[in-house]
């Protein structure tokens, strides 16, 4: 038995050394966001594969979106990066609160992997569902972001739906909106096809595991619709008439869209996963 316990920490290390590798030769994460992907990684692998997939699945497909219309990007993007490279600060604003769930959920649970179940534990499906909040938040608004900056559509301001210049902070498009409901889908998916090769459950609650597909659709959207509230309120967006591009932050040369100085981009994305986590935690007890 604890040769078998010993196998997945081992997997872990090995995938999430691999992964954080290439990632720092491709580009998509610094060193210290290499060292620090590494640490997340390995903890949720180890914690359970389930865990593990929705995280990579959320790194992957959002490191190659970030690929996507870089030239595009470029002129727009006032802090564009060769490649979307982050940082520790990026990574962990962006898992921390899923790999502190991993672990409470692996404290409580051991080694099993356990299926949504309030019946069986309110507690675990609570934390498990806000793992899943957690990851569709993140691709959610990582793909809005990402794919609603290339549309041709023009931005409107999420809380006044005038139309604003791209890169504006809680600046929305359909497109944008549409790829965030796909994201957390996505996210939700690859929850249940691990879990069906990973969990032991009965057949009914086996199959109830489907709804998680579309709380996480709803997630995915709802995650990017509360970061773009805070990013129209509480984060500063303006536009430098030196750079000719939306900025973050208020200066002599910068005219102001809309915001207050409250909050960085990296709070923005922390407490909008924050409370997207709260949400899909508590839809999770009362919907398995």
């Amino acid at each position: 038995m604890e040769g078998t316990h010993l196998i997945q920490p081992a997997v872990a290390v090995l995938v999430a050394s691999f992964v954080a590798f290439r990632a720092y030769r491709r580009k998509s994460l610094d060193f210290s966001g290499a060292v620090a992907g590494f640490l997340v990684m390995a903890v949720h692998i180890a914690a359970g594969y389930r865990y593990g997939a929705m995280l990579l699945v959320f790194f992957f497909t959002s490191s190659k979106l970030t690929k996507v219309g870089e030239e595009k990007k470029r002129k727009v993007d006032a802090d564009f990066k060769e490649g979307g490279q982050r940082n520790w600060v990026q990574v962990l604003s962006n898992s921390a609160i899923a790999a502190v769930l991993v672990v409470v959920i692996w404290t409580l649970t051991g080694w099993k992997d356990e299926c949504l179940d309030s019946g069986k534990s309110a507690l675990i499906t609570s934390l498990i569902g806000g793992v899943i909040g957690h990851y569709c938040c993140c691709n959610g608004d990582t793909w809005s972001s990402e794919l609603g900056i290339l549309s041709d559509e023009q931005p409107r301001l999420i809380t006044t739906f005038k139309p604003v210049r791209k890169g504006t902070n809680g600046g929305v498009t359909v497109q944008g909106l549409m790829a965030a409901a796909v994201a957390g889908a996505v996210i939700g998916i690859s929850f249940v096809l691990v879990g069906f090769l990973t969990t032991k459950c009965t057949l009914d609650v086996a199959l109830k595991q489907l709804l998680v597909i579309p709380l996480s659709t709803l997630a995915g959207l709802c995650g990017s619709v509360i970061d773009s509230l805070l990013g129209a309120t509480l984060q500063f967006s303006g536009f430098c008439t030196v750079r000719n591009k939306v900025v973050g932050k208020p200066g002599p040369t910068v005219k102001r869209i809309s915001g207050l100085s409250i909050l960085d981009n990296n709070a923005v994305n922390l407490v909008s996963i924050l409370m997207t986590t709260m949400l899909t935690s508590v839809a999770c007890v009362y919907i398995f």
